[in-house]
C-alpha cells in the first residue's frame, strides 16, 4: 500500500473515534513510519517481534498541575509490520484502527494490561 493510502486509513481511524475522546486530545502528534528502529525494539524489550504502534509522552493521568510548555506527545504507527500481519486491505484497515485506538488509550493513561482486557472484551462481544 502506498503511504498516502495508509495515511488516509489513520485519518479515518481518528474520525471514527467518539467525539468525547477526540475533544480531549491536546498537543499530540500522530506520525507514520515504515518500521520501528532496532533501538526502539531493544528499548521495549522486543527481541523477536515488532510493533504496530508506539506512544511516547506523559499520559493525562500522570500530568501534574504545572504540566505544560512541552513538546507534543507522539504516536507513531508503523506501516510495514501492519501490512505484513494483514492478509487483505480490509484487515490492514482493522489493524490500523485497533492500533490507533490502543495508542490513544496510552495517552489517556491506560496500560497495556488494561487495554488488552478492553480489547479482549470487545472481541468477545463481536464488536
Amino acid at each position: 500500500m502506498d503511504r498516502p493510502s495508509f495515511e488516509k486509513l489513520v485519518q479515518n481511524s481518528l474520525r471514527r473515534m467518539p467525539r468525547r475522546f477526540k475533544s480531549k486530545l491536546r498537543n499530540i502528534s500522530i506520525e507514520i513510519e515504515d518500521n520501528p528502529s532496532p533501538m526502539i525494539l531493544r528499548d521495549m524489550g522486543i527481541g523477536r517481534g515488532t510493533l504496530f504502534g508506539l506512544y511516547q509522552g506523559v499520559p493525562l493521568t500522570a500530568r501534574e498541575w504545572n504540566y505544560g510548555n512541552v513538546l507534543p506527545d507522539r504516536i507513531t504507527i508503523f506501516q510495514r509490520p501492519i501490512e505484513q500481519a494483514a492478509s487483505s486491505p480490509a484487515e490492514i484497515e482493522e489493524i490500523v484502527l485497533e492500533t490507533v485506538i490502543h495508542e490513544i488509550g496510552h495517552y489517556f493513561g491506560f496500560d497495556d494490561d488494561e487495554l488488552d482486557s478492553i480489547e479482549d472484551e470487545k472481541r468477545k462481544d463481536g464488536r
